[in-house]
């Protein structure tokens, strides 16, 4: 079965940097996107960016464009989430997911990893 492990979160100040990882396995085919996602304190989940794995094209949300870069490492099928400039307004629980390509909805998910950013 498809399985999906978070890693990387903690406390940062405002400016600071964090580095997510995304360890996969257990996926039988071969065209998929792993996407990132958040869920600030009391609000809904929200998508941060996403790579497809073969090409290795990737789009972000706008409120992270220029700060976030979602990359991957095929010999550890691992998907990074490089965070820097990090602000207030970018804590939460972060998830990583993944889906065949060919699918609209995420049908993977992990079991999130905390991230807060002090003011």
């Amino acid at each position: 079965q498809v399985q999906l492990v978070e890693s990387g979160g903690g406390l940062v100040q405002a400016g600071g940097s964090l580095r997510l990882s995304c360890a996969t396995s257990g996926r039988t085919f071969s065209d998929y996107t792993v996407g990132w996602f958040r869920q600030p304190p009391g609000k809904e989940r929200e998508f941060v960016a996403a790579i497809i794995w073969n090409v290795g094209s990737a789009w972000y949300a706008e409120s992270v464009t220029g700060r976030f870069t979602i990359s991957r490492d095929n010999a550890q099928n691992t998907v990074y989430l490089q965070m820097n400039s990090l602000k207030p307004e970018d804590t939460g629980v972060y998830y990583c997911a993944t889906k065949e390509l060919s699918q609209g909805n995420y049908a993977y998910w992990g079991q999130g990893t905390q991230v807060t950013v002090s003011s």
